[in-house]
Order: structure tokens, then sequence, then C-alpha cells
């Protein structure tokens, strides 16, 4: 299989094989290091929409293989104020640099940048969409913390209406054998198109409203926050808001092996009562997006095979 010069815009254009093999080769970068492995390479981080983890672990994840970085953090200082279109945006930034990481507010954008540009596209994000290298560090922390991702049983908490990591993730996992259970607010289930998809494969899953009806199943709980800025009405988000929270009166209803994981960031939807439990698996899924990001940048660079 080859990554080299390719675009990662959706989870669903990676086979099994593609997706373990990304994770095979964070595990090696992780464990040896290259400091110079990207040296000469230039990366272009375009983020049209505030991020925290994803901007900063692609920079370190740049960095410290070696390479440079240019870009922005805040599109309102760009010539997007004058009007320049996207397109022409990426036509620029393809000069400059020799793979583009973006994120944009609308769906689809990521695809729309993959056509104009002659470099690799990396989707950061678009929309409620999809964050395909926020799938492939899930599924690594998962394949960490449990050894394996097959034959587990794994419950999505929250807005899986507008969650684009619970999208990702749950396609993804359609190439394992697990179990899913999707648990929300009737109002912010998982979207009929993504279940229509996972029974169109055979994939077993159940929705709940009720966490406490199958918290003791599960081997993973992937808690999200309600997502403010995908409401259309500000008063239909405000019904929502708070609607789990997850502390310490949890234990007791759950595996002792249950780890808790989040893309954050959060709310109010873990306490940080629960930080120090051994439940808690959030902060090192944040850094697992370190080498998950490298090994994505080494392999459409060519760097690696």
């Amino acid at each position: 299989m080859t990554f080299e010069n390719r675009d990662i815009i959706s989870i669903r254009d990676l086979s099994k094989n593609e997706i373990l093999h990304v994770l095979k080769t964070a595990k090696k970068i992780e464990r040896k290091p290259n400091p110079n492995l990207l040296k000469g390479e230039v990366m272009a981080s375009l983020f049209f929409e505030p991020s925290t983890r994803t901007r900063l672990s692609f920079e370190s994840a740049m960095r410290r293989l070696g390479g440079e970085v240019i870009g922005f953090a805040e599109p309102g200082t760009t010539s997007l104020k004058k009007g320049e279109t996207l397109w022409d945006t990426i036509k620029m930034a393809e000069r400059y640099a020799d793979v583009i990481v973006m994120r944009h507010p609308v769906e689809g954008a990521a695809r729309l940048a993959a056509e104009a540009a002659g470099v690799p596209i990396i989707n950061g994000g678009d929309g409620a969409n999809q964050h395909p290298t926020q799938t492939l560090l899930d599924l690594y922390t998962i394949q960490k913390a449990k050894g394996k991702i097959e034959r587990l049983k794994i419950g999505f908490l929250g807005d899986l209406k507008y969650g684009r990591t619970v999208h990702s993730l749950a396609i993804a996992l359609s190439h394992f054998n697990t179990a899913l259970y999707f648990i929300s607010p009737e109002a912010l289930k998982m979207p009929d198109s993504y279940l229509e998809e996972l029974d169109s494969k055979g994939i077993q899953y159940y929705e709940e409203t009720d966490l406490l009806k199958v918290s003791k199943k599960l081997d993973i709980l992937y808690a999200t926050r309600i997502q403010k800025e995908r409401f259309p009405d500000p008063l239909e988000y405000k019904k929502y808001a708070g609607v789990y929270k997850l502390n310490r009166s949890i234990l007791p209803h759950i595996k002792p092996s249950l780890k808790i994981m989040h893309p954050l960031p959060r709310v109010d939807e873990i306490h940080p009562e629960l930080d120090d439990t051994k439940h808690a698996l959030y902060f090192e899924q944040a850094g697992n997006g370190v080498p998950v990001r490298q090994a994505l940048l080494s392999l459409v660079l060519g760097r690696v095979k």
C-alpha cells in the first residue's frame, strides 16, 4: 500500500489494513523517534476554525521530526477578509508548502481543498462532517489501552448528532468486530445516514438515552461535549447543555477496567474528580495525537512506507 501524495479527507477513504498500517507506523515512531525524518519539509497549517489539540499536535508532530510549519490560526488576519475564495487560498498555500493541514467550519471544504491542491491535504475537521486524524488517534489510544480493537463494547455518550469525532470513529470501528452503544437525547441521536451505513455492514449497535442501562457492559466510554457552535438555535443548545455529567457517582456502575475517553475540550460532562482515577484516558488520548499525526505526515510525504 502507498500513502505518498495521498489526501486524508475522510476515514472512509482508508481500508482496515491502511488504518492498521497508520497505527503500526505511529507505534514505531513513538518507540524510536527520528528528529530529522521530515527535515526540509514544510507544513501549511490552515485553521479557519478554533482549535487547540489538533493544531498544536500537528505543529508539534512536524517540528519534532525536523520539519517547518507556516500558516494561520485566525482567518480574520488573512486575505479571506478581502474576499479571497477557499480555492484561491489553497492554490496559493500549495506554492509554499509540501503538505496542507486544514480545519474548516463548512462540511465538504476539505474535499474541495483536495481538488484544488497539488500537495496532500489532511483534514483537521470540516464542520460536523469528518475528523479522520482524531479517529486514528482514538483507535491508537484504544489499541494501547486495551491491547486490541476487536471484540470490544464501546459506548458513545452525548451529542451524537453534531459530533464529527463520533461520526468518524463509528465508521472506523465498523471495520472491527465491536458492539457500539449510542447514548444520547433523542434530539441528538446518531444521524440516520450513519446508522444505515452500519446496518449495511451488519454492525451490532444499540441506541439508549440512559447511560446506567448499559454502563456495566462497556469496555470504553467515549464522552463528547454538546456542540454549542453547531446548533442553529441557541435556545435548543441550552435545553441539552449538561444533559450528561460523569463524576465519581458513576464508578459503582462500570467495569473496573472501563476506560473513559473524550476528544476534548470538555465543558461540564466530565468532572475533574475523575481525572486521577484509573478510568481516565482522555489526556493520554490527546497526547497520542502527536505520534499518530507524525505517522500520517511521514506517510503522505513519502518519508516512510
